[in-house]
C-alpha cells in the first residue's frame, strides 16, 4: 500500500516535539538564577522537576489509550497545549513569587504534557519503520536527550539578557510553534503498509534486520500485555537500568570530585559531556539493537554497567572514572531509545502507545528511588560505597532477569512452532 506521507518527516516530525520536551533536562540551569532571584531553596526549586518527572510517567501510564484512541497528531497537539502553558504558567509563578503556582504549572501541567508528548509519536514511528524499529525510535529519543543540550545555553543567554518570568514566556511559546508543527505531520501508515525495500527482501527471502527472532511475539492489547511475565520482567529491567542512571546524574559531580579528588570545574566538564554520551547511547544502542536483537542489547547493558559499578569506587584516575560514567550514560540513554521497539518485538504495535505508558511507570519510581537511594546512603556513611554495593546487587539481578526474558522468549516460540505444525499436520 502506497504512503501519503514521508516516514523520514516522520522521523523528523517526533524529533522536533521530543527536542522540546527534552527540555526539561536542562532544569537545573534554572536551579541557581531562582535561588537568588527569588529565594527559593535550592531543594524546593528542584521539587519541581521531580514533581515533573512523576507526572511524565503516571501520564504516560495513565493516557496511554487516550493517546491511541486519539491518534498521534491530536495527542501530540495536546502535548504542546499542556507543556506550553505549563512553562508559561511557571513564568508566572516566578513573577508572583509563588512556589506553588511555580510547581503546578511546571510540575503536574508541564509534566502531563511531557508524559503524553513522550508517547505520542513512538507508536507511529514503529509503524512507518517496521524494517528499523530502533533506528527509529532511537532518533526520536535521542531528540529527548538533545533537548537538554539546546536548551541550557539557550536558557542561560536569555536569563542574562532578559527576566526568568521572560525567559520561561519565550520558551513556552517557542516550544508550543515547535510542537505543534511537528505534530500536524503526525500520521499512522495505512494498515499494513511496509516499505518498499522491506517488501523487496521478503519477496526475495533475504534475510532482514534481527528485531527479536525475526518477527513480533504476540500483537497483544494493552490490558493483555498486563497478564504476561516479559511485561513484568522488562518493567523490573526498565526500572533498575533508569535507577542506576538517574543515581549518577543526581551526584556526578559530588562523586567525581569525591572519588578522584577533581576539582569542581572539571567535574562540571565531565558532568556537561555526560549528555553527549546519554544522547550517542540513544541513537548508538537503538539501531545496533535492529541487529543484535534486543534482549540481547539489554544484556549487555547490563554487563557493562556491572562492570563499570564494580570500577568505579576504586578508580582515582579522572580520565578512566569519566569513561566509565560515559560507558553508563550511554546504557541509560540506550535503555529508553530501545525501549518501544522492544514493546513492539514482544507486545506487537496494536496498542503500543498504552503499553509504553504502563512500562513508562518505571521511569516515575526510578525518578525517585535513584537519588533518594544514593543520598540516604550517602548521609549516613559519607561516602558513595554504599550505594555502589547496592548498585552491583541490582544490576546483576537485572542480568539475570533478562536471561529470565530471553528463555521466556524462547519457550513462547517454541510453543508458536509446535501448535503451527500441530495445525499442519491435521490439515
Amino acid at each position: 500500500m502506497k504512503a501519503n506521507r514521508n516516514r523520514w518527516l516522520i522521523a523528523l516530525s517526533a524529533i522536533m516535539i521530543h527536542l522540546s520536551i527534552g527540555s526539561v533536562y536542562a532544569y537545573s540551569v534554572y536551579q541557581n538564577p531562582l535561588n537568588e532571584s527569588v529565594g527559593w531553596e535550592i531543594s524546593a526549586v528542584s521539587l519541581a522537576f521531580t514533581t515533573a518527572i512523576f507526572f511524565l510517567g503516571m501520564s504516560a501510564a495513565f493516557l496511554g489509550k487516550f493517546v491511541e484512541r486519539n491518534g498521534p497528531k491530536r495527542s501530540a497537539m495536546i502535548s504542546a497545549t499542556l507543556f506550553g502553558i505549563g512553562t508559561l504558567g511557571a513564568g508566572f509563578g516566578v513573577q508572583l513569587e509563588s512556589l506553588p503556582v511555580f510547581i503546578a504549572f511546571y510540575g503536574v501541567i508541564g509534566g502531563i504534557g511531557l508524559g503524553i508528548g513522550y508517547i505520542s509519536p513512538v507508536s507511529t514511528l514503529v509503524k512507518w519503520f517496521p524494517d528499523r524499529r530502533g533506528l527509529a525510535t532511537g532518533m526520536a529519543v535521542m531528540g529527548f536527550g538533545a533537548g537538554a543540550l539546546i536548551t541550557s545555553p539557550v536558557a542561560e543567554w536569555l536569563m542574562g539578557v532578559i527576566s526568568i518570568p521572560t525567559t520561561f514566556y519565550v520558551l513556552g511559546i517557542s516550544y508550543i510553534i515547535l510542537m505543534v508543527s511537528g505534530a500536524s505531520y503526525l500520521a499512522p501508515p495505512p494498515e499494513g503498509w511496509k516499505p518498499a525495500g522491506m517488501r523487496d527482501r521478503e519477496n526475495k527471502n533475504k534475510p532482514k534486520a534481527k528485531a527479536e527472532e525475526g518477527r513480533d511475539l504476540a500483537q497483544l492489547y494493552a490490558r493483555e500485555s498486563l497478564k504476561t511475565l516479559r511485561f513484568y520482567l522488562l518493567w523490573i529491567m526498565m526500572f533498575i537500568n533508569i535507577s542506576a542512571g538517574i543515581m549518577l546524574l543526581s551526584v556526578a559531580s559530588n562523586m567525581t570530585q569525591t572519588i578522584t579528588g577533581a576539582g569542581s570545574a572539571t567535574a562540571a566538564t565531565v558532568v556537561g559531556v555526560m549528555g553527549f554520551f546519554n544522547g550517542f547511547g540513544r541513537i548508538g544502542w537503538a539501531s545496533a539493537s535492529d541487529y543484535i536483537g534486543r534482549t540481547n542489547t539489554y544484556m549487555i547493558f547490563f554487563i557493562l554497567q556491572l562492570g563499570a559499578f564494580i570500577l568505579l569506587p576504586l578508580t582515582t584516575n579522572v580520565i578512566l572514572f569519566s569513561i566509565l560514567l560515559y560507558i553508563i550514560m550511554t546504557c541509560y540513554g540506550g535503555g529508553f531509545a530501545c525501549l518501544p521497539a522492544y514493546i513492539g518485538d514482544l507486545f506487537g504495535t496494536k496498542q503500543l502507545g498504552a503499553i509504553h505508558g504502563y512500562i513508562l511507570t518505571a521511569w516515575a519510581m526510578a525518578g525517585i528511588a535513584g537519588p533518594m537511594l544514593i543520598s540516604v546512603t550517602f548521609e549516613r556513611t559519607n561516602n558513595f560505597t554504599a550505594a555502589f554495593v547496592l548498585f552491583i546487587f541490582l544490576l546483576a539481578l537485572a542480568l539475570v532477569i533478562s536471561i529470565v526474558m530471553r528463555s521466556n522468549i524462547k519457550r513462547i516460540q517454541r510453543q508458536e512452532r509446535s501448535s503451527q505444525n500441530l495445525v499442519a499436520n491435521q490439515k
